[in-house]
């Protein structure tokens, strides 16, 4: 791998960083701010983690500490989908979805986690 954009996890909060950003500005005008600010914030932080590791991938537990980072903001990102998905029904099934892939990215994170854990040489 020759860079983060080789990441599968990259590759996949960064896709899910776009629909999550484009379904926040469809809440009303008030959540938008707030709610809605705050998944925007949570949800890029899951790649900016991802990609601040990378850039310290030289130094093994900096690497980790940053995906452990990108880990916990995948996990605030569900808990603000999951609070959205309850104050508007009306937008549930875009959440829904959205929480479920986070679901996944999260796993993924966490096996990266493990993987870096026992095998990465730095």
């Amino acid at each position: 791998m020759s860079s983060y954009r080789d990441l599968d996890i990259y590759k996949m909060g960064l896709e899910l960083f776009y629909q999550t950003h484009t379904a926040s500005l469809k809440l009303p005008k008030h959540e938008i701010y707030e709610l809605g600010s705050q998944l925007r914030r949570a949800s890029d932080s899951v790649i900016t983690n991802i990609v601040e590791g990378y850039g310290r991938k030289r130094y093994k537990p900096d690497f980790i500490r940053f995906l452990v980072f990108s880990h916990s903001s995948c996990l605030e990102t569900i808990n603000h989908i999951e609070k959205l998905e309850y104050l508007y029904p009306v937008e549930k099934d875009i959440f829904h979805n959205l929480g479920e892939q986070y679901e996944i990215l999260g796993a993924k994170i966490y096996s990266f986690i493990k993987y870096v854990e026992q095998n990465w040489k730095s």
